[in-house]
């Protein structure tokens, strides 16, 4: 500590009384300074203590997950295939299939967002047609097939979707992905069985193979949010795998008078 004190006076030597007051109030020099020293280390061992302690006690593999608690209110049994497998859980009839998958089942690609089915993000599909999971009930999927962001890959290989995303950047953050390629895929089956949507001009001309414009694109996905605001990206995404033609973004940098425009509106 009496290296410590040497040092504050050589390194102090030349500041006013007001400058090493505040280096006081500080904690930065002097006495103060050996009593925020301690007080960094004690702080930095409670840290390590912490992340050290917690990951033993509170982590557990998710196959350690009991599927089946010694007590379960409204218990019930479901069977429901997903990704190709079937399970049996016995869960509390309350249970969303959200939770069945991500808690019961390990499958953690389905992100829990709102919790209110309102962003998209737990996006599933059930017998081929898109859900959202959260507002769903585990146990009306009795016999049902449900394919989550887990399924698509077959083989190693990532479903075509998936490559269109990666190759136009279709995500940033990449928590709202799962759901947004769930119902991307959906709504290609959407789109070839001709099922119209809210900005269909012609009801009475739908068709299957439906060849579906930006702004369908757009209306159909509405119920994915982005927070990150890669709408552009996604639409451009779906439409290279729905027409099978390799597509070019379509929006370009604003010049110098846009950006002017913009900026005095």
């Amino acid at each position: 500590m009496k290296e410590f004190d040497h040092w504050d006076e050589q390194e102090h030597a030349d500041l006013t009384e007001d400058e090493k007051q505040i280096l006081d109030d500080l904690g930065l020099q002097g006495s103060t300074r050996r009593k925020f020293l301690k007080q960094v280390s004690a702080a930095s061992l409670s840290l390590w203590a912490a992340s050290t302690f917690s990951s033993t006690l509170l982590a557990h593999p998710m196959k350690e997950t009991p599927t089946k608690p010694a007590f379960l209110q409204n218990e019930v049994a479901v069977s429901f295939s997903v990704n190709g497998e079937t399970h049996q859980l016995n869960l509390d009839s309350r249970t969303s299939l959200l939770d069945a998958l991500r808690e019961h089942l390990g499958l953690t690609g389905s992100k829990k967002g709102c919790d209110h089915g309102q962003c998209g993000a737990c996006t599933v599909m059930i017998n081929g047609k898109r859900k959202l999971s959260c507002l769903t009930l585990a146990a009306t999927c009795e016999s049902h097939e449900v394919t989550t962001i887990e399924g698509l890959a077959k083989n190693g290989n990532m479903h075509p979707m998936q490559q269109a995303f990666l190759k136009h950047d279709g995500f940033q953050c990449g928590y709202c992905t799962p759901g947004q390629i769930c119902s991307s895929v959906a709504l290609l089956k959407e789109a070839e069985e001709g099922e119209a949507s809210y900005v269909t001009e012609d009801l009475r001309k739908i068709s299957s193979n439906l060849e579906l414009s930006e702004e369908e694109i757009r209306e159909r996905m509405s119920g994915n949010i982005c927070r990150c605001g890669a709408y552009n990206n996604i639409v451009q995404a779906f439409r290279e795998v729905h027409s099978g033609k390799e597509e070019m973004p379509s929006w370009e940098f604003a010049t110098e008078e846009q950006m002017k425009k913009a900026k005095n509106a």
